[in-house]
């Protein structure tokens, strides 16, 4: 088996790796199986926090339906955000909780590239989706005699579905691509859900192409939205700072501040995980850096929007008078 890791590959290796290809209908998601003495709180504390990622994201989504002076396109788009979110995050944590209470860590070759599939086309959606979010600013603040015209119904609706769809054929492909490799090393992926980087790291052989092709798409669906968003708020400061009042300027930048907050959050933790050199960093970083925008970011995002915006509080207080009155 060692030969498989040799370059020029051994004249046996691509025999012994088809063998293996053709065996490897599982894989063992290790998860944090390196500490068996904690497993029990790792479940309660991640069972607790999905607990509130689902409630915290349904209070968004039916108070900015409910109340009628939230339907408006910024909340339009919250609202996708929270219901991403919970998708997002259903596709990671209820199969980690189970792997945590179980001995049988397994997962099926098919179930890991749904799961990483899912996982790729619901990242690139809220990629699109916080850039969407970022236009719908710059439009408030910097065009806002022609804010209704330009953000009507037709735009706002389309912005969303564009997100969702955009980048479906590029992460297809990409998962295509990974699982179409040979996997020689081993069927233990260091992560809690099948991830890009964990899955390489099996692959026999060079894995070059695979990594430019991930860099690529890193570019494409996270990068590009990223510049989009930087575009929206350097013009967005330009025109707060020509607020004359500081109340002025203070309420203008009250706004977006939620949704920067959000930004920051999401893409700080990615870009370390994906952009960064390997060398920089182990699989064991990468799997305790992707808590950050697979677990802590959905379950705080809601925090930071109902903590930081007025119309979000008064909703929420309407919302529960009502439920605790009925």
């Amino acid at each position: 088996m060692l030969t498989c890791f040799l370059t020029p590959p051994h004249p046996n290796c691509f025999q012994q790796v088809r063998i293996n290809k053709s065996t490897t209908n599982s894989f063992l998601l290790l998860g944090f199986s390196s500490f068996p003495s904690l497993e029990g709180l790792f479940f309660t504390t991640f069972f607790i926090i999905y607990f509130l990622i689902l409630i915290g994201n349904a209070f968004i989504i039916v108070i900015t339906i409910v109340d009628q002076t939230l339907h408006s396109p910024m909340y339009f788009f919250l609202r996708n955000l929270s219901c991403l979110e919970i998708c997002y995050t259903s596709i990671i944590i209820p199969k980690m909780l189970e792997n945590i209470l179980s001995e049988d860590k397994t997962i099926s070759f098919i179930s890991c590239a749904f799961q990483m599939s899912l996982f790729l086309i619901t990242g690139a959606a809220e990629c699109f989706l916080l850039a969407a979010m970022a236009y719908d600013r710059y439009v408030a603040i910097c065009q806002p005699l022609h804010y209704s015209l330009i953000m009507n119904s037709r735009v706002c609706s389309g912005l969303v579905s564009a997100s969702w769809l955009v980048g479906i054929p590029v992460q297809l492909s990409q998962t295509f691509l990974v699982f179409a490799s040979y996997f020689c090393n081993s069927n233990e992926i260091n992560h809690f859900f099948c991830d890009i980087p964990a899955l390489l790291s099996l692959v026999c052989g060079d894995t070059t192409i695979n990594e430019q092709v991930a860099l690529l798409e890193v570019i494409l669906l996270a990068l590009i939205p990223f510049a989009m968003i930087l575009m929206s708020y350097i013009c967005i400061a330009i025109t707060i700072l020509k607020i004359p009042s500081v109340e002025g300027r203070h309420k203008a930048f009250s706004t977006c501040s939620s949704h920067l907050t959000v930004v920051l959050g999401f893409y700080g933790s990615g870009i370390i995980v994906y952009v960064t050199p390997k060398s920089r960093h182990s699989l064991d970083t990468d799997k305790y850096l992707s808590l950050f925008y697979t677990v802590l970011s959905p379950l705080v995002n809601p925090l930071i929007y109902s903590l930081r915006n007025r119309e979000v509080q008064i909703a929420l207080g309407k919302v529960l008078y009502l439920f605790v009155h009925v």
